[in-house]
């Protein structure tokens, strides 16, 4: 059954493993509360620069938060469409559901990378290593979508009426005959 997995299709899985809770429920925490959910954890490094470099202050840090939360989202919902592809196997086995985790490590290596910048301009160490670590995650996982190639097409087979010898007692033609 795992014979045709290759490591990126198991690196995207556990990816979206990890992303799929952990960015929904921050962005759903946003969605509820936007300012309480911005300055959570996970995203008060943005709060911080946003009030203290960008003096934003009262329905802009709402909208600022939504944004970060629709980010978010955008992101979880491109692991989910890349779980999908990923559970059919003619899709696993061409490589097709790679577009979906390349969009999702795209999005969200450049708002991991956006919230590292932003915590290291307002000196929050513990959101600093958590972006950096997320960061990482992604990148890692989008060298190996970008080196591993997915399986080649088999080649096929023509067989002309010249070339087919007539068969004995009508007997049938098995592929590992030829």
């Amino acid at each position: 059954m795992f014979g045709n997995w290759r490591i990126g299709s198991v690196n995207g899985a556990l990816l979206a493993a990890y992303f799929i809770p952990a960015w929904s429920l921050v962005a759903f925490n946003i969605i509820i509360a936007p300012v309480h959910g911005l300055y959570e954890r996970p995203s008060v490094a943005v709060a911080l620069y946003l009030s203290d470099h960008l003096q934003m202050a009262g329905m802009e840090t709402v909208r600022a938060a939504w944004l970060l939360a629709l980010g978010r989202l955008t992101v979880v919902a491109f692991f989910a469409i890349y779980l999908v592809l990923l559970c059919i196997p003619r899709t696993r086995k061409s490589g097709g559901s790679d577009e979906a985790l390349g969009i999702a490590l795209a999005i969200g290596s450049l708002l991991s990378f956006a919230s590292m910048v932003m915590a290291s301009k307002v000196g929050e160490l513990a959101a600093l290593r958590l972006h950096a670590t997320e960061l990482l995650l992604l990148l890692g996982a989008a060298i190996v979508v970008v080196i591993e190639k997915p399986a080649a097409a088999p080649k096929t087979v023509e067989n002309t009426v010249e070339a087919a010898a007539p068969l004995a007692l009508e007997q049938a033609e098995f592929l590992h005959n030829r």
